[in-house]
């Protein structure tokens, strides 16, 4: 075989095994043809010239073979590492890189009236920063652009803005209308954030209900506190994917995850007759400049609270200006003595238990010695020979320390606790405190300790109890358990959640109550009752009144302080609502019960009436309108 090449210097391979004159033959046709082509310097070589050269490429192709084979298997045993040994470790470094957790804002629920007037609902707002050193207009030049939108002083924000050159905080809570109309401004160096913040469009009226949230979105007080779980809404983190710009993967997210339900809560609480009721305290606790008040209106068939209002109180926009001891719905977390509003649950007690008979007579001579202490009538004067229902009338303290000695101690004991006394109201609103009263063995061995309980003193229970015990007067003797919500409810109307409240406790028989109430009905209409302030025409009422000693901190009572307060029960003939009226330390010679917190009530059932359409209790009479 001959090879030609054509490097600097012309080969010509040979193979031995050619005959002589083959090769000369081949030699010279070769020689001429490429010296025709301008070949020179051809050189010959035989296949036996060259065996040295052949090994050399045999063990250079075996060396390249060699470092392909080791590659090939270095290649094979890392991707049996990558993919066998460390696959598990290095898929979830991947996907830790590839996916991000995230936690959806998704607004607190809102919280609605009986009659889905909102209350409490997340409204978006804004951060408002400016960055001096993006402006490209004069900082005096957008001060004054600003100062009209935002209601501040034009030199004010212009002296803001040479604090720093960025990240200077104008508002914290900026609304949504004045947000866009700092966008509208399109200025540059403006930065707004937006988030949600917890609002109240009622202001102060439902604060003692409804409460507030803090900055980090929790419940401090009322139902915001005690029905947190119901209010938040679920937002765990997810896990979402994203791409290698970072952004996220809408495609690999969970659907549904911003999904925001229609579920709002609803309260049994009427803002009108709230308002109405607000209204009539806050008058009456200016009138007689007394520390304090409060109205409760309960619904006594089922335990819902119609209204529950305090004065003073907080708008909980602004919940950091308040007094933080105006937190407290202090109807719930207070205790104080009752005083004569307790006397008609006393009545239904002995009634019940068959000490005493509705007719039965008691002398009143305006004093009674118990023990070592001498009990005196408020009036200080006795009223002689009078029946019950008269006791009750009259408010005769003397008359009901007879009626309660009657009864056995223990048998005494035992009925206040089997009406809660001990207990607090298992009430959906936070911070319920339990009653107070003296221990069995001390209530039992000291006479007076009977004594003073039966005219409302001596121990202590919160505004709410009291009108707990009280509906069980108006409902037939069943002890309901007061409630401020109603369910949660979607958009629809359809109930998704709804209080568990236990079954409500018989205590007094329906005979009993209607008694007591036909007795508290003549403190109302008879012209020497001491709650003929809250007569409606028209209208049976039953109602007591009570003027308290306040107790001390060091024992004993305080000089000049006083509670005042009227429970009163309509209508008499289908007693359903319970309304209970409270001013606290009332200053004034003419302070009491009958004349402080009676005409409150008068108020309150007269909006109550107009809002349920109450019908009377009498026919009207004719003559009555003319002339």
């Amino acid at each position: 075989m001959i090879l030609i090449t054509r490097s600097r210097k012309n080969v010509i391979f040979m193979r031995k095994s050619s005959t002589k004159a083959t090769k000369i033959n081949l030699i010279a046709k070769t020689l001429i043809e490429k010296q025709r082509s301008g070949l020179r310097n051809i050189r010959i070589f035989f296949d036996s010239d060259v065996p040295e050269l052949t090994a050399n490429m045999k063990t250079r192709l075996f060396l390249v073979w060699g470092l392909l084979v080791l590659s090939g298997l270095g290649l094979a045993v890392n991707l049996y590492n990558l993919q066998i040994i460390r696959g598990p470790e290095l898929r979830r470094k991947a996907r830790n890189q590839q996916m991000v957790g995230i936690r959806p804002f998704i607004p607190r629920r809102p919280v609605l009236d009986r009659n889905l007037q909102i209350v409490a609902v997340d409204n978006p707002v804004y951060a408002f920063y400016v960055h001096p050193k993006l402006f490209t207009k004069s900082k005096r030049y957008i001060a004054q652009c600003l100062a009209p939108v935002l209601n501040q002083d034009a030199r004010d924000l212009e002296r803001k803005f040479l604090k720093k050159r960025s990240g200077i905080l104008i508002a914290t809570n900026l609304p949504e209308e004045i947000a866009h109309q700092v966008m509208n401004l399109r200025l540059n160096g403006l930065d707004l954030t937006k988030k949600y913040a917890r609002f109240y469009p009622q202001q102060d009226l439902f604060a003692e209900v409804v409460g507030f949230v803090n900055l980090d979105r929790r419940g401090q007080a009322g139902v915001e506190y005690s029905q947190e779980k119901l209010l938040e809404r679920s937002s765990e983190t997810l896990r979402i994917s994203r791409k290698g710009n970072g952004l996220l993967m809408p495609d690999h997210a969970p659907q549904g995850f911003l999904h925001a339900d229609s579920l709002r809560l609803q309260l049994t609480i009427d803002s009108r007759l709230q308002r109405s009721a607000r209204s009539a305290l806050t008058a009456q606790v200016k009138k007689f400049n007394a520390k304090r008040g409060a109205v409760i209106v309960m619904d006594a068939w089922d335990g819902s609270i119609l209204a529950m209002t305090s004065h003073p109180t907080y708008n909980p926009n602004e919940y950091s200006k308040a007094d933080i001891s105006l937190f407290r719905n202090w109807t719930v977390a207070d205790l104080y003595e009752p005083g004569s509003t307790f006397k008609p649950i006393n009545v239904a007690i002995a009634l019940e238990a068959g000490a005493v008979q509705a007719d039965d007579i008691l002398n009143d001579s305006g004093a009674i010695r118990v023990g070592k202490h001498t009990i005196r009538n408020a009036a200080h004067k006795g009223y002689g020979n009078i029946n019950i229902g008269e006791i009750i009338k009259y408010s005769s303290n003397v008359g009901m320390v007879k009626i309660i000695q009657k009864l056995d101690p223990s048998n005494y004991f035992a009925w206040l606790e089997r009406i809660g006394f001990g207990q607090k109201v298992e009430i959906d609103l936070p911070f319920a405190v339990a009653s107070q009263l003296k221990n069995k063995e001390e209530f039992i061995n000291s006479p007076i300790e009977p004594a003073t309980t039966s005219f409302g003193q001596g121990f202590s229970i919160t505004p709410l109890q009291l009108v707990q015990m009280h509906g069980a007067l108006a409902n037939g003797g069943k002890l309901v358990i007061p409630h401020v919500v109603r369910g949660l409810f979607d958009s629809r109307g359809q109930m998704h959640d709804a209080p568990n409240l236990p079954k409500p406790r018989q205590i007094f028989s329906p005979v009993i109550t209607q008694k007591v109430l036909e007795m508290m009905e003549t403190v109302v209409t008879d012209i020497n009752g001491t709650g003929k302030a809250a007569k409606i025409p028209r209208y049976r009422i039953a109602g007591k009144t009570g003027t308290a000693q306040k107790a001390s901190k060091s024992g004993g009572y305080q000089r000049n302080a006083k509670v005042t307060s009227f429970v009163g029960i309509i209508p008499v003939e289908l007693p359903r609502y319970v309304v209970l009226a409270i001013v606290d330390e009332p200053k004034g010679k003419n302070a009491y019960g009958g004349t402080v917190a009676a005409p409150i009530v008068k108020l309150v059932m007269e909006a109550l009436i107009s809002l349920e359409k109450i019908p009377p209790s009498q026919p009207v009479n004719q003559e009555e309108g003319k002339g």
